[in-house]
């Protein structure tokens, strides 16, 4: 009997120093770490501020970011998830190696913290830059989400732009590399201006996002293409990142699991025009 109660007393034992006869002490438990670095999303914003962009579009642009934000209607996707909060970030891109965070990691979880990410958007200066570069936005983006403390069940980056990629690596190099690491990119493809030769506009801009631009499950694009709808069409898309939604699926041609736009076509356009 003695030998009996000796030996409970060294399992007790060991299992509070967690080296006896190989019995591993438990881990400590992690309910509160996980509550606070647990999220529904980890979105990264990504908006161009590439010269095509007028400054009124870009005033309109982040306007629209930030109302979206606030809007009833985000705050009321927020609570779908099973976790009820996001974790975003603001990313403003031009060239390859042009990218700046404005906003960085912020959790959102009600009103309050909406108000003060929305408010911290409008009050940075406005800036204007060079190039295009989609690839260079995602590449610059990927990493965020590790260096990030939070976990969320989706990993999503969100490009905004009124233009294709015409710096850096291809788009759908640096597409394929982010889908790879279970990360979905959906589309906010700017289409308000009528098409000039000094912009390197394309048509079906909208069909360039879709094809080479996007990826991963459900992902989607919402073209904006009348200027007074911008608000509304990145308060659509915030909301169905938020609540997991995705739009009607458009018909896509049935020839058509080649893209209808070139993929590369803004590298050709500025090759033509400017030789390098």
């Amino acid at each position: 009997m003695r030998r009996d109660v000796s030996i409970v007393v060294m399992l007790m034992a060991g299992l509070m120093t967690g080296d006896v006869a190989g019995i591993a002490a438990p881990a400590p438990p992690r309910a509160a770490e996980d509550a606070e670095t647990a999220v529904d999303v980890e979105l990264v914003l990504a908006v161009d501020v590439s010269y095509s962009m007028d400054l009124d579009e870009l005033g309109v642009q982040r306007e629209g970011y930030a109302q979206a934000i606030v809007s009833k209607e985000f705050l009321q996707a927020l609570k779908t998830g099973p976790r009820g909060k996001v974790a975003v970030t603001y990313v403003e891109w031009a060239a390859s190696n042009d990218q700046k965070i404005i906003i960085p990691w912020r959790v959102i979880d009600g009103p309050e913290s909406a108000d003060a990410v929305a408010a911290e958007i409008m009050k940075t200066p406005v800036r204007r830059a060079a190039r295009t570069s989609i690839s260079g936005a995602i590449n610059f983006a990927v990493p965020l989400f590790d260096q990030n403390p939070y976990r969320g069940l989706r990993r999503v980056i969100d490009i905004s732009g009124d233009g294709p990629n015409n710096n850096g690596m291809p788009v759908t190099s640096a597409r394929d590399a982010a889908l790879e690491k279970g990360i979905v990119i959906n589309g906010l493809p700017i289409m308000v201006k009528e098409l000039s030769y000094s912009t390197m506009d394309i048509e079906h801009l909208d069909y360039y996002y879709e094809d080479c631009v996007i990826g991963g499950p459900g992902s989607f694009v919402v073209p904006i293409k009348d200027r007074s709808r911008f608000s509304e069409a990145i308060r659509t898309k915030l909301v169905m990142e938020v609540a997991g939604r995705t739009p009607s699926p458009r018909l896509v041609p049935a020839a058509g699991h080649e893209p209808r736009v070139d993929c590369m076509v803004g590298e050709k356009i500025w090759q033509e025009r400017w030789g390098r």
